[in-house]
């Protein structure tokens, strides 16, 4: 899969050629502040999802995901607004859309990444992918902070409940039980299942309202 990665440290955006179908694919960067939406990234992956729909071709996504980048330069900047771009690019794209979850999907930030409420037609996961609103180990401390508290051994009371939480809360068997996910793959089989996802969904075809444009957030 020859792939053209850009400049962008957060998030990658390029071309590819999947089984002859020409496809962008855009992918977290986890090599980089943990591969989280900043502002700029945002804006740089909105504007390349609208430019594959603008020529009809088919959007691959490669989450691994820990959420927004948090700081007050960002939300001074306007995060909200510009991570907002994202979901509306992905979610008013009519081009196929393909999301594999490699690792890592939490909160809002996993669903800018083209999760099945944005439309994707097909979202698959590895057994390493964690779904949740948020981290086991930041969760954990939230939820049972006086359970860990009040334990003799706090360190392997938070591990237990880690271990628990991940099970129960993140796993990817869970977010498929719900429909959230179409299936659980192994990473071996992660270019044969897209591959056959382009090809059922090349002749996708999606009506809608007659109107001018969206309101996009600017």
């Amino acid at each position: 899969m020859p792939f053209t990665a850009a400049t962008s440290p957060l998030v990658s955006r390029g071309f590819a050629r999947i089984q002859g179908i020409v496809v962008g694919i855009v992918a977290n960067n986890p090599g980089v502040k943990a591969g989280t939406l900043d502002i700029d990234s945002s804006d740089k992956g909105a504007r390349f999802i609208r430019f594959c729909n603008v020529f009809n071709v088919p959007l691959v996504t490669l989450v691994d995901i820990p959420g927004f980048m948090p700081g007050i330069q960002q939300e001074r900047g306007g995060i909200i607004r510009h991570g907002a771009k994202m979901l509306f690019a992905y979610a008013s794209a009519t081009v196929p859309k393909i999301t594999v979850i490699l690792r890592k999907a939490y909160g809002g930030a996993y669903l800018a990444m083209c999760s099945s409420d944005m439309g994707a037609d097909f979202v698959f996961a590895w057994p390493t992918a964690e779904i949740a609103v948020m981290g086991a180990e930041g969760a954990v401390k939230i939820l049972y902070k006086r359970e860990i508290a009040a334990a003799n051994d706090q360190k392997a009371k938070e591990e237990e409940l880690v271990a628990e939480y991940r099970e129960k809360f993140c796993s990817p068997y869970e977010a498929a039980k719900k429909a959230m996910i179409t299936d659980v793959i192994a990473p071996s089989e992660t270019r044969a299942r897209i591959s056959l996802a382009l090809r059922g969904t090349l002749t996708k075809r999606e009506s809608r309202p007659p109107k001018k444009h969206g309101t996009i957030p600017l």
